[in-house]
């Protein structure tokens, strides 16, 4: 079957182009819409117009990879907000868990509109997402997010907001429980992103800190309370970016005789966040819901920001307290 992507490569342009040459949504040169139309008549293109010029096939996909280290309730709980805001629109969802789902969707009519998840720095979907002419909306943001539109938390102020509050409160010596290493191998934009905004804010007030990628199971969070303690200097707080990680390592570090805040404050970022803890909390339906009016504001063509960011926002409770 030829593809829209295999008239954009033909004619020498992008697929969006092909899409508005054909369609007449935008304005089109002559000369390009003239190249594109032999394009398509060379390959024997035939747009799959029929769903789309009666409103579309009104289904959004959405690529959430089940990578390794990934929290199954936070992404679900992403996912609820998504489809919640979708039938506002009067869309369905497409989940695509498989780690080759936008190929599936390339070039089809099977889908209006696309989110991308799970977002590393140098995420190697790219080249492929630049090249759909789908609209498309990135939850993450990835080192160079030129051309592309993304919606995130912003996770480098995150943590520097985490950090602001420790220093505030007399803490000198500071740690971050970070997501399981498979998430930093990856380059997931939201970890490395809330690393470097915790380890450039601890510099900036002269503090002591460490990252300490950690898998979310009881005996790992016993061991990385067991080794933070043993560290010289001890830190005075702790920071975790792995919500099911929390509560294992509070239990952990009460069990090794510490009291919390007394002894040491703990602080969470995440979607999960026990009430009992300080955190900076995910705005999942927040999220969900900014990506979808995005995709449909770019579906009838209005001019939508390149990179939105949310600020976060701390909840002070019990479980931080003065150094």
């Amino acid at each position: 079957m030829v593809r829209i992507t295999d008239v954009a490569r033909r004619a020498g342009v992008s697929p969006s182009t092909v899409s508005y040459a054909l369609s007449g949504k935008r304005p089109i040169s002559a000369e390009t819409r003239r190249r594109v139309e032999a394009a398509a008549r060379e390959l024997g293109y035939r747009p799959q117009s029929g769903a789309r010029a009666h409103g579309g096939v009104k289904i959004l996909a959405v690529a959430a990879p089940l990578h390794g280290g990934v929290h199954g309730p936070a992404m679900m709980r992403l996912t609820q907000s998504v489809v919640t805001a979708a039938r506002g629109y009067d869309h369905d969802v497409l989940l695509l868990t498989h780690e080759e789902g936008l190929t599936r969707v390339e070039g089809s009519a099977l889908v209006d509109a696309l989110l991308v998840t799970d977002i590393g720095l140098h995420d190697p979907r790219l080249p492929l997402v630049r090249s759909l002419d789908h609209p498309v909306v990135l939850l993450g943001l990835p080192a160079d997010p030129r051309g592309l539109t993304c919606v995130d938390l912003d996770y480098r102020a995150a943590g520097e907001v985490c950090v602001h509050h420790l220093a505030r409160l007399g803490h000198r010596t500071v740690a971050l429980a970070g997501s399981p290493p498979a998430v930093y191998l990856r380059e997931t934009a939201s970890a490395r992103r809330l690393v470097e905004g915790f380890t450039a804010a601890a510099h900036q007030h002269g503090l002591a800190s460490s990252v300490h990628p950690a898998e979310p199971s009881p005996a790992a969070a016993r061991t990385l309370a067991d080794r933070l303690l043993r560290a010289r200097p001890a830190p005075t707080a702790v920071v975790v970016q792995n919500d099911p990680l929390v509560e294992p390592l509070v239990t952990a570090f009460r069990q090794l005789g510490m009291r919390i805040p007394e002894d040491l404050s703990i602080m969470a970022v995440g979607a999960d966040a026990p009430t009992a803890i300080t955190s900076v909390t995910v705005p999942s339906a927040e999220l969900g819901t900014r990506t979808v009016d995005l995709l449909m504001r770019k579906r009838t063509g209005t001019p939508v920001p390149d990179t939105t960011l949310l600020p976060p926002h701390l909840t002070e409770r019990a479980s931080t307290g003065p150094a």
